[in-house]
């Protein structure tokens, strides 16, 4: 038999771990010294330390792993935790990526900062337009809940344009408004058409109104890096005594769905003298 450290040793555990194990009855010892209280193991219960360090590796607690061992768990119950435990670690994964992906994205942004200037804004006035819209709503207006909401619904609203037989006579418009007091947003997702407005549709027909007066950039690229380009417009429109009105526009000059780094869009903000 061996003492509790050299059995800690041969299975690559701490005692510290042991001690743990015999106290939940995960692993007890083959024998315990009824006058020191030092544990003896036994060889054999390698297989046992092992088998629990690898099912705890797969993300059982240590109560369902003693169960497992001890066989109170059948194969069907087995498999059960073994499903749940790998949705979990997909959510995870899932959950990591995103927020690399974000974090990869604002260091973009933070590169592209010093290039972009507001030499690239130009004033323009802003034609009223017509457009076949559906909505959808935001937890926020922060990319990564914006684009969850607005990407299925160009596709949906393209394939209802085409099942009515409306082609789109201009680019794609998009903007947002806020929805009651909190930081929900109602996202317009718009293709520009020239239809009547009182026909029956399974699409809304929406008159956006001129625009007299708009600071515009054309963003290229994700519009998940479009922060950078708001930041240049808000700069601009502050340093040259202007002040926002309304609600910004995006108008998808070159719409690139499946390869939205490719994109060119054009920002539009609505603004006025102070």
């Amino acid at each position: 038999m061996f003492t509790i450290g050299e059995f800690a040793a041969l299975g690559r555990v701490s005692v510290r771990m042991l001690r743990h194990y015999d106290g939940i009855a995960l692993l007890r010892p083959a024998v315990v010294d009824p006058h020191t209280g030092y544990r003896y193991y036994r060889a054999a219960q390698l297989g046992r330390l092992n088998r629990a360090i690898a099912l705890k590796d797969l993300g059982l607690t240590l109560d369902q792993v003693r169960a497992v061992l001890d066989d109170e768990v059948d194969s069907a119950e087995l498999r059960g935790m073994l499903r749940l435990r790998r949705a979990q670690l997909a959510a995870q994964v899932a959950a990591d990526t995103a927020r690399l992906a974000r974090i990869e994205a604002r260091l973009r942004m933070l590169e592209t900062e010093d290039r972009m200037t507001t030499e690239d804004v130009v004033l323009k006035e802003i034609p009223a337009v017509r457009i076949a819209e559906l909505t959808a709503v935001a937890a926020s207006y922060q990319p990564t809940d914006i684009g969850p909401a607005i990407q299925p619904l160009y596709p949906e609203l393209f394939r209802r344009l085409d099942e009515a037989h409306v082609r789109p006579t201009g680019p794609a418009i998009a903007w947002y408004e806020p929805e009651g007091g909190g930081e929900m947003v109602v996202v317009h997702a718009g293709a520009t058409v020239s239809v009547d407005s009182g026909a029956a549709r399974d699409f809304a027909i929406v008159d956006l109104p001129a625009v007299p007066t708009a600071a515009t950039l054309v963003h290229h690229g994700s519009m998940d890096e479009v922060e950078a380009s708001m930041q240049v417009l808000a700069r601009w429109i502050e340093e040259n005594g202007w002040r926002a009105e309304g609600y910004a526009r995006e108008v998808y000059l070159e719409y690139c769905q499946g390869e939205p780094e490719k994109g060119v869009t054009e920002l539009q903000i609505p603004v006025s003298r102070r």
